[in-house]
């Protein structure tokens, strides 16, 4: 939802106050500069500091870990990842394909939520798998791609097959690139790995028959209710 919020308020600010406000975003922890920021962004910004500085406390106090600067990082490329859309779209710009990829596997959370999930999940915190975090592991990168393309592949008008058949062999590249994780020697413990990759099969389930996300109440919902409300018979 904050990440939506943010989202949300990026799209409003006019083209000429936008870099100037995105920037500010990318340094959040800089509360003096929270005065400077247009007013529906002073609550959203406020919020999100807390919230982070809160989870950093917590990871802090147990664990003996300063994760500011790992979440602050993440956070910021998110942002950067915003601003490099909306100049795009206020540009008129049309991006290749590669420029589109790389941007759309930051701007659409994944790196946020596997970061906190890497936090605030029962796992042990290493200081090699924080720094290995803020390089974009194949993990995440991978996580992100399919959930990225499994989207574009059910909710683009796209039509030709070429193009198609093309994003589907990029999405079964990150499949290989994400199973290869689960054999190195990885800092990252093989449950977070699974889960990462959970994340994927997800998304690949949400958009199998068309815009699982934004329409719920088809195939989405009746997944769902088989899954976890109606009992299976058992004869």
């Amino acid at each position: 939802m904050r990440t939506m919020s943010i989202k949300v308020m990026r799209s409003v600010i006019t083209v000429k106050r936008r870099d100037k406000v995105m920037t500010r975003m990318q340094h959040l922890w800089d509360i003096n500069a929270m005065d400077q920021l247009p007013v529906h962004m002073k609550t959203c910004f406020l919020a999100l500091v807390n919230s982070i500085n809160e989870t950093a406390y917590e990871v802090l106090k147990e664990r003996g870990y300063n994760i500011i600067p790992y979440l602050r990082k993440m956070w910021a490329d998110l942002c950067k990842g915003f601003l490099v859309e909306a100049r795009w779209y206020h540009s008129g710009y049309t991006q290749t394909l590669e420029e589109y990829i790389r941007n759309g596997s930051t701007s659409l959370s994944v790196p946020v939520i596997l970061g906190h999930l890497y936090f605030s999940a029962a796992n042990p915190i290493t200081k090699e798998a924080m720094e290995y975090i803020a390089k974009f592991p194949d993990v995440i990168r991978g996580s992100a791609l399919v959930l990225h393309l499994s989207d574009d592949l059910r909710t683009s008008s796209a039509s030709e097959e070429e193009a198609r058949k093309h994003i589907k062999y990029l999405v079964g590249e990150s499949w290989k690139k994400m199973n290869k994780e689960r054999l190195v020697d990885s800092p990252f413990s093989q449950t977070y790995i699974g889960v990462a990759m959970k994340l994927g099969r997800m998304a690949q389930s949400a958009y199998l028959y068309g815009d699982g996300y934004a329409v719920q109440d088809r195939e989405t919902k009746d997944g769902i209710l088989l899954m976890l409300i109606e009992s299976i018979p058992l004869a």
